[in-house]
């Protein structure tokens, strides 16, 4: 049975109310400050999509307007799955096992897939080892996860790695795994990430992408976890020594594929 250090204070339910509360006044402040935020990203500017990139899917070869299945919005998670890998990447996997119905986001006009780079053979035989049912396509042999920064390669394309392109990379704070530059080594360098799209007519505009923390809430429960008293059982994590760091963080050394733990 695990031990915990540094638990809260036990206190009557009257002194409980009154902590609760004031935490709620700083919970609203967020909540207002997350709309203000959610309100900023729809005054975003959107980009045309004009180049014509083929996807692979359960039927065959698909254009991006096809991924709307007759929806409006399109979200789309960069799936880390290269050509040449047995599996997806754990800490997509993580995201995606908790990928659920889509019913709630097709009322509201909105679908979600998943791309990759791995040819869809090996996606469709992962996804039915995984038991997902999301749709997942392949963007192998297509320039879209370059253009979208969710490969690096600078052979094929100017590197942008978390909107810092090479030059910033070598002059701020590097690469998050090496803390330096961008080296020839990294090229084929395959990132996670989120997208969204809005189709007008046959138009599709690309209106938002995020990598890094930005994609967090859809890892590892982790909006879950954040209502917890033990929180995401991450070192960086106050207070300190409440339990003992599990190694499960995004990229962690505990972190499995799914069906592996």
């Amino acid at each position: 049975m695990a031990t915990f250090g540094n638990l809260p204070e036990i206190v009557t339910s009257e002194d409980w109310l009154a902590a609760r509360l004031e935490l709620l006044r700083l919970e609203k402040e967020v909540t207002r400050a997350r709309d203000r935020l959610n309100a900023e990203r729809r005054r975003l500017p959107m980009v045309r999509m004009d180049k014509p990139y083929v996807f692979e899917g359960p039927d065959g070869e698909v254009g991006l307007l096809d991924l709307f299945d007759g929806q409006d919005q399109l979200v789309m998670h960069h799936f880390m799955f290269g050509p040449d890998w047995d599996e997806g990447c754990p800490s997509c996997s993580s995201a995606a096992d908790e990928i659920g119905n889509l019913r709630q986001l097709h009322v509201r006009n909105t679908s979600l897939v998943a791309v990759s780079r791995a040819p869809y053979a090996k996606i469709a035989a992962f996804k039915e080892r995984l038991g997902w049912t999301f749709p997942w396509y392949s963007s192998y042999g297509s320039d879209f996860n370059y253009d979208f920064h969710a490969t690096l390669d600078d052979r094929v394309a100017p590197v942008m790695l978390h909107f810092r392109t090479q030059e910033q990379l070598a002059n701020e704070k590097g690469t998050p795994w090496s803390g330096g530059p961008w080296t020839a080594d990294m090229n084929g360098e395959e990132l996670p990430g989120i997208s969204t799209f809005l189709r007008v007519d046959d138009e599709v505009f690309h209106t938002y992408s995020t990598f890094g923390r930005g994609i967090e809430d859809f890892h590892n429960c982790y909006r879950y976890l954040d209502l917890t008293v033990l929180g995401r059982q991450e070192v960086w994590e106050e207070p300190k020594g409440r339990a003992e760091p599990l190694g499960l963080h995004v990229g962690g050394p505990a972190m499995r594929v799914p069906d592996q733990y």
